[in-house]
């Protein structure tokens, strides 16, 4: 008797395989669990930002990038996003990299006393060096990125994950939208100078 050589799986089956073993470890990924970061202490350095800056835990330094928010850049290292950043406030590239300045200063003076960042320790590596992870920074019983916001110094853009709390994403960039929309009517920060149109602010809870 001949025997037959067992069927090789088809292209459409491994594809779809592939996928799914993505999909699984990308919501592995998703799920790890939050890290609470005490006694943290903000390392001032040339390229630290508004949403990106330098930051000591004990021996361990890393920078932080924030979810939830992007602030203004303080010069033109990046023109493509300055240029969006500008676009998106409705102000001149000057006025969009004098906020990137307030932002960073601002940051800074919020951080001066030792803080609390929780993360996941998920990648946001760009050109430094230094490791970067994204994190979400406590001031006092305040989100970081909700200062900023508030301040009309930063847009919500970026990596939105549920928070430690257990609240969902969607839930707490609604309640950003409402801040954000405060900070138009109230004309702070950026929105001082928009040339945009503003919206009344909505309770996104």
């Amino acid at each position: 008797m001949i025997r037959k050589n067992p069927a090789k799986p088809s292209l459409p089956i491994l594809i779809f395989f592939l996928i799914l073993i993505s999909s699984v470890l990308a919501l592995s990924a998703d799920r790890k669990a939050w890290v609470m970061l005490t006694n943290c202490h903000y390392v001032v350095h040339k390229d630290n930002d508004g949403d990106s800056f330098h930051v000591k835990n004990g021996t361990n330094e890393f920078i932080v990038r924030l979810y939830f928010v992007d602030a203004p850049e303080p010069n033109m290292t990046y023109p493509q996003r300055t240029s969006e950043q500008s676009d998106y406030f409705g102000v001149t590239i000057d006025e969009t990299k004098k906020a990137g300045i307030k932002a960073m200063e601002t940051v800074h003076e919020l951080l001066r006393e030792p803080f609390v960042i929780w993360t996941r320790w998920a990648s946001a590596q760009g050109r430094a060096k230094t490791p970067r992870y994204y994190g979400l920074v406590e001031v006092g019983s305040t989100n970081l990125a909700e200062c900023l916001v508030r301040q009309g110094l930063a847009q919500i853009k970026g990596v939105t994950p549920n928070l430690p709390t257990g609240e969902k994403s969607k839930t707490f960039v609604q309640h950003l939208r409402v801040l954000e929309n405060e900070a138009k009517e109230k004309k702070v920060g950026l929105w001082a100078n928009s040339k945009n149109e503003t919206k009344p602010a909505r309770d996104g809870k």
